[in-house]
């Protein structure tokens, strides 16, 4: 039976960072990071990388994952959402009398994610079946109501009328900290993440890092390298 499911989306064809998807992370393919926190959170029955790339696909299966089939094109190019592979996925599996009831999307570039923090968010979501989502996310940690725009040669208030309020006074604003996102399926459909039936997953500062750059990889390296430190 297979009621949970875990995603891991992983296309070839990355262009910031080429080939980033198993490019070496302290050691490992980044993409195992986020296999494995989805193999030892105990409540994914499967984990199934969708990829365009034979390499990817022989990588991610070295480390446990299925591949029971390789994503078309048509869902491999620069301009597809995360959404749209998730959703063949799950069309997939559904054809085949899979039928999960749950889903979670986990990215390939997550290397920070822990296995109990996903747990963690499912057996939230479990819990409160008016509830159709649960993802991770992050606190800013500057004030954005304070935040600048670049105007010309100077800048501008994003919003200028909290020219005065002070810090404190503001809001908490939270962020997509880009690791996984749990969604309860045959319910509402098309009911956005972003949302009131969603459960934020706050995740402490020092396990958010999104990486799109290289100085991103580094530092994200950085972070894991000194978390693994302090757990010795």
């Amino acid at each position: 039976m297979t009621r949970t499911v875990a995603i891991i989306p992983a296309r070839g064809g990355s262009k910031r960072i080429p080939r980033k998807n198993i490019r070496d992370f302290a050691g490992q393919p980044v993409i195992a990071y986020s296999i494995k926190a989805a193999q030892e959170s105990g409540v994914c029955d499967r984990v199934i990388v969708s990829t365009d790339d034979d390499e990817i696909a022989d990588v991610a299966r070295s480390f446990g994952a299925e591949i029971p089939f390789i994503r078309p094109p048509s869902l491999a190019d620069d301009h597809t959402g995360t959404g749209a592979v998730v959703e063949h996925a799950v069309r997939w599996l559904t054809e085949r009398g899979a039928d999960p009831e749950f889903v979670c999307c986990i990215y390939a570039t997550a290397p920070l994610i822990s296995a109990e923090r996903l747990s963690a968010a499912f057996k939230l979501l479990e819990a409160q079946p008016d509830m159709l989502h649960a993802f991770s996310v992050g606190r800013f940690s500057y004030p954005v109501h304070r935040g600048l725009l670049r105007d010309g040669d100077g800048v501008r208030m994003l919003y200028p009328e909290h020219l005065m309020t002070r810090s404190q006074d503001l809001p908490e604003v939270l962020h997509d900290a880009g690791q996984f996102y749990w969604s309860r399926l045959g319910q509402k459909p098309n009911v956005p993440m972003f949302g009131p039936l969603s459960i934020p997953i706050l995740l402490p500062d020092w396990q958010v890092k999104d990486i799109d750059t290289e100085e991103d990889w580094r530092h994200a390296e950085i972070l894991y390298k000194v978390i693994q430190a302090e757990r010795s």
